[in-house]
């Protein structure tokens, strides 16, 4: 199933065309790079701050990505994804340790998240069926419990999505289509953990809704029915637009930031969107969800659950807002930092991060009223989403206490 190899070709293919990026090497453990001499031509900066475009054979001196530069390791699945696939090798008699980076790509091939292909890919030598959802969540619930006959058909779904939780990427070509312009009906569809509560679908599309709301930037999402839950929360792709793939990259990748320890403020995310995008109204957009995050107590705010988008012609934006869900984060505390402040932000952080965007007062504190208007009414998003009365309860009671931290009555930055 899987083979052994020492370089892999890299393409970017936003459509059927497949254009060559470069190639990756590995030798002694060390990964190298090299970009081919005509997409240098082109002058598309896929990863402009740690993998710029440049004559000759580069090598990441980070060792963050196990010496692999952001950009690609942005395509490897991680938590649940890099579980299946270290369990399946299991199975096969295969130490994941003897599998390199190069490897795991290969595995990836073309089934990742955003514009990147690689090469030579690993064939799956099974396909599936489709079927319905409960009878998946219930694979999914048996995998975490050391039963492994479902692995091979759980895998194939999972693609190259990242995350802790159970989740597929799968085309419901059977749904609707909800939004004529989309032209596409590929889904992430999220199963719940172990340690996850039961309703935990519908509290994530209760936020969903809630972040509409607060005027968030969102994918368009549902909660997919169920006969033994409330739901499952999934969202559409935004990595794709018809037949067309969107070079994604997330804040980790391209900052190099370990999304597995809180190496990330806020700060940095404001100023990489500043220089990248050149927009204010994307520092805006960062700032809305920044002030989602804390007043929704989503601690679970890591350098992976930030991306940007790169159009073909190399004008980027932020992406649209994902994995919103009230969440406790590592010690009770943001897993990324506001100025600093992973605990008990203030209004006082917050403002110096609008000032770090060049996000005038007033429009700031327009912003943050939005959000505080729309966290207040989670209960009536909650029984939208059958969120049960004590999930509603627990959350409303944390969301009240943080709807004062941020009221603009108590502004006094200049």
């Amino acid at each position: 199933m899987l083979k052994k190899v020492d370089l892999v070709n890299v393409y970017y293919s936003p459509s059927n065309e497949r254009i060559p990026v470069g190639r990756l090497a590995i030798k002694d453990q060390q990964v190298y790079f090299e970009y081919a001499s005509t997409f240098l031509q082109l002058g598309l900066e896929l990863s402009p701050f740690k993998l710029p475009l440049k004559l000759g054979v580069l090598r990441c001196a980070d060792r963050c990505f196990d010496g692999l530069f952001g950009i690609f390791n942005d395509s490897l699945p991680d938590g649940w994804g890099r579980l299946l696939l270290d369990r399946k090798l299991m199975k096969l008699g295969i130490q994941a340790r003897e599998l390199t980076v190069l490897d795991r790509l290969c595995y990836v091939g073309s089934r990742g998240m955003g514009a990147l292909i690689y090469e030579p890919a690993t064939e799956d030598p099974f396909s599936i069926a489709w079927h319905d959802l409960d009878a998946l969540a219930d694979e999914c619930v048996q995998f975490q419990e050391d039963d492994d006959q479902f692995v091979d058909e759980l895998l194939l779904l999972n693609g190259s999505s990242g995350g802790a939780r159970p989740k597929i990427l799968v085309n419901r070509a059977q749904e609707p289509m909800m939004d004529s312009s989309a032209q596409h009906n590929d889904w992430i569809i999220k199963f719940r953990a172990a340690l996850d509560p039961k309703d935990i679908g519908s509290i994530e599309y209760g936020y969903h809704l809630m972040a509409i709301a607060a005027g968030l930037d969102v994918p368009q999402a549902k909660l997919f029915a169920s006969k033994k839950c409330s739901g499952y929360f999934g969202v559409k792709r935004f990595d794709r637009l018809g037949a067309t793939r969107v070079h994604m990259h997330t804040v980790s990748g391209l900052l190099h930031a370990d999304h597995r320890l809180p190496s990330l403020d806020y700060e940095m995310l404001m100023k990489a969107t500043s220089w990248l995008t050149k927009d204010v109204r994307e520092c805006e957009k960062q700032f809305r969800q920044t002030v989602f995050n804390i007043l929704a107590h989503n601690r679970d705010d890591h350098a992976k659950n930030f991306s940007f988008l790169m159009d073909d012609q190399g004008t980027w934006q932020v992406s649209p807002a994902y994995d919103l869900v009230f969440s406790s984060g590592p010690a009770a505390e943001h897993s990324t930092s506001i100025m600093g402040e992973g605990r008990n932000p203030k209004l006082t952080h917050i403002m110096k991060l609008a000032d770090v965007g060049s996000i005038k007062k007033e429009k700031a504190l327009e912003i943050i009223e939005q959000v505080r208007d729309a966290i207040a009414r989670w209960n009536e998003f909650a029984k939208d989403a059958n969120v049960t009365a004590q999930s509603t309860n627990k959350i409303s009671n944390v969301l009240n206490n943080m709807a004062d931290i941020m009221d603009p009555e108590n502004c006094t930055s200049e």
